[in-house]
């Protein structure tokens, strides 16, 4: 049962293997040169992306959610596209080191639009690019080129973000599943100071002393902001997410 739910949690990476196997059965020769040409990439990646993780978790940790929010957020509004633009075609690496970069941002507040805009952006309008474009194939098709992708990079973010929300990306879905069910509160602990109630009462009330969350309240997803300020005040550290 074990190695069925490995397979399950790794399929691609399954066929892969799969096809590998047959690759070397039906043609050795083609096989062997495919793996040479992989290894070369896992190389890549295996030098590129601890590096990508370190700093995303330094970012994670350091930046405070509101900045990213009034940059990358909503309430960016065009400066936060423009943004966004600007950080995909500055950035450095292949475009797989994006992805850790976009989830963080995307966790702490980040619109879908802008993160289509910073991949976009980031695989095929970097400026060291944009330098060798003009030297090979001129100043004319470069700039060209570049006017009408960045154009449909904006066009295509927008129509992602009518598409997709964030509850179907992977990092959202973790956290709005049977969210109510991962609230807890530590009745042992409580003393009941009224902070939750006071910070955050559509979710939590005082009964007999004791904090506890409302039983009426099926949905906690809008009132993360709050819930997560009454988690960081609570002086008993009685209230937190399973």
């Amino acid at each position: 049962m074990n190695i069925i739910k490995v397979v399950k949690k790794n399929k691609s990476l399954v066929g892969v293997g799969f096809t590998y196997l047959i690759l070397f059965i039906m043609m050795p020769d083609r096989a062997v040169q495919s793996v040479k040409n992989s290894m070369y990439y896992i190389v890549e990646m295996v030098e590129i992306l601890p590096v990508v993780f370190i700093l995303t978790a330094l970012i994670e940790a350091w930046v405070p959610k509101e900045i990213i929010m009034n940059s990358f957020g909503k309430k960016a509004g065009m400066k936060g596209s423009i943004l966004s633009f600007l950080l995909g075609s500055f950035s450095a690496g292949p475009i797989y080191a994006a992805f850790p970069v976009c989830k963080m941002l995307l966790k702490k507040g980040a619109t879908i639009n802008n993160i289509v805009i910073i991949l976009s952006a980031w695989a095929v309008v970097k400026v060291p690019m944009l330098a060798n474009e003009a030297k090979f194939l001129g100043l004319e098709f470069m700039s060209i080129r570049w006017l009408l992708t960045t154009v449909s990079i904006f066009i295509m973010a927008y129509i992602v973000s009518l598409v997709v929300s964030k509850k179907d990306i992977p990092v959202e879905a973790k956290k709005n599943k049977d969210a109510k069910n991962r609230l807890e509160i530590m009745s042992q602990y409580c003393i009941g100071c009224g902070i939750c109630e006071k910070t955050c009462p559509e979710i939590f009330r005082i009964v007999g002393g004791k904090a506890e969350i409302k039983t009426k309240t099926k949905e906690i997803e809008p009132y993360m902001e709050c819930i997560t300020k009454v988690i960081e005040k609570c002086p008993a550290k009685a209230i937190k997410f399973n």
